[in-house]
């Protein structure tokens, strides 16, 4: 998987939780204003069932949804840029990948990797100067 891949696939994926968290406190935010939740206190106890709970509920899984899928789709770019790294000469950049994935920060690994962080799957063109053959 390339460079360019991975990044349309990560900045797609945090366009797709971005997307999704919006709708979905949109649709808590609706309910709480509209009094389809029933409260007490601070606490929700029931709904009041009405075509705008309804409503309210499948545009809440919805975003939930979009959220899952966007966070799927980081997890798929991780995995590329992993893949990537690991055909380079230096395993630097596949250490630090790997490592900050595993210890919860790979959303800052792979912000790093976009901005700086090589290609394996172009190939550097060696320039070769050829000697004189009576050198």
């Amino acid at each position: 998987m390339s460079k360019a891949t991975v990044t349309r696939l990560f900045i797609g994926s945090l366009i797709g939780v971005a997307a999704g968290a919006i709708l979905t406190i949109s649709a808590v935010w609706l309910a709480i204003a509209t009094d389809v939740f029933v409260m007490s206190g601070s606490d929700i106890v029931g709904i009041h069932g009405s075509a705008l709970a309804g409503s309210l509920l499948g545009l809440g899984l919805v975003g939930g949804l979009a959220v899952v899928g966007g966070m799927i789709g980081g997890l798929v770019a991780w995995i590329g840029a992993l893949l990537n790294t690991w055909k380079l000469d230096s395993r630097a950049w596949f250490v630090a990948l790997l490592l900050l994935g595993i210890f919860n920060l790979g959303f800052i690994a792979m912000i790093a990797y976009l901005i700086s962080g090589p290609d394996g799957t172009t190939k550097v063109a060696l320039n070769r100067v050829q000697a004189a053959a009576g050198a």
